[in-house]
C-alpha cells in the first residue's frame, strides 16, 4: 500500500514517516508540505492513502481532500490534526477518520486497518462546521488531470445547466457545483448580478446600457459584459457607489 504524508511542519512529517516505517505492507511514496504540492504528487504517484494535516497555510487539508475527490480514483484520506476535542465533533459525526497529534502507533494502525474513501457530502458537512472555511482554489478534472484556478483570480461564475463556468484572467474551467452553494461560500467576494451569474466584487468597474435598454456590468480583466437583472441592479449600483469595487 502506497502512502503520502502531507504536513506543513517538517518535524511532524518526519515523525509520521518513522511511525509508518514500522507498519507492514506499507510504502511511503512521498511527502508534501502543502495542499498544492500534495495534489501534484498524488497524480504522479497514485497513492492508496493520504495522511493529511488539516491546518496548513494556503490550501488546507479540507480543501485538498475536496479536490482529490475529483480524481477518477481518489485515494483514501486520514486527517491528522492538533485540534482540541471539541473541534473534532464534526469529523466524528460524519465518520471522517482522523488522528490527533501527537500520533500514537496503535491509533495509526487502527486508522490504516479501516482506511476509507471519503464522499463529497462528508467533506462539505465537515467544512460547513469550520468557522470561516473557504477554499482558496476552484478545481476541475481536465483530460484526467486536476486544473486549479485561484479564487482571487476569478472574474465571474456563470451557470449553464448542471455546470458552472469559472472565468479567470487567463483560463476557463467547468465545474459541477451549484451557483447557490458557490454564492454562500464566497459571499464576501462575489455578488449575484443575474439568476445565472456571480461576479467578483473587485472586478466590477461600472455599468453600461445596451441598445435594448438592458444594463450590463463592466468587468476588469475581460471584454465580456454580463447582463444585470432588474432585481439585482440596485445592489450593483449601491456597491459601485460605495466604492467597494475595482
Amino acid at each position: 500500500m502506497k502512502c503520502l504524508v502531507v504536513d506543513d511542519e517538517a518535524l511532524a512529517r518526519e515523525r509520521l514517516i518513522r511511525l509508518l516505517g514500522d507498519c507492514d505492507g506499507l510504502e511511503v511514496c512521498g511527502e508534501a508540505a502543502g495542499g498544492e504540492q500534495a495534489l501534484g504528487i498524488v497524480q504522479a504517484e497514485q497513492p492508496d492513502l493520504v495522511l493529511l494535516d488539516i491546518r496548513m497555510p494556503g490550501m488546507d487539508g479540507l480543501e485538498t481532500a475536496r479536490h482529490l475527490l475529483k480524481l477518477e480514483q481518489p485515494p483514501a484520506v486520514v486527517f491528522t490534526t492538533a485540534f482540541g476535542d471539541h473541534a473534532l465533533e464534526a469529523f466524528e459525526t460524519q465518520a471522517v477518520d482522523y488522528l490527533l497529534k501527537p500520533i500514537h502507533p496503535e491509533r495509526l494502525q487502527q486508522a490504516l486497518d479501516k482506511m476509507r474513501r471519503l464522499s463529497s457530502a462528508q467533506l462539505e458537512e465537515v467544512a460547513a462546521t469550520q468557522d470561516g472555511h473557504q477554499r482558496a482554489h476552484l478545481c476541475a478534472r481536465v483530460r484526467g488531470n486536476l486544473q486549479l484556478v485561484p479564487v482571487s483570480e476569478v472574474i465571474y461564475l456563470q451557470a449553464d445547466n448542471k455546470y458552472v463556468t469559472v472565468s479567470a484572467r487567463d483560463q476557463q474551467i467547468l465545474i459541477e457545483e451549484s451557483l447557490k452553494s458557490l454564492e454562500e461560500e464566497f459571499a464576501d467576494l462575489f455578488m449575484r448580478v443575474h439568476r445565472n451569474a456571480l461576479v467578483a466584487k473587485a472586478a466590477i468597474c461600472g455599468l453600461e446600457k445596451d441598445v435594448e435598454g438592458h444594463f450590463r456590468v463592466i468587468l476588469g480583466g475581460t471584454d465580456e459584459r454580463l447582463e444585470v437583472s432588474r432585481r439585482q441592479l440596485s445592489a450593483v449600483r449601491k456597491l459601485i457607489k460605495a466604492g467597494v469595487v475595482g
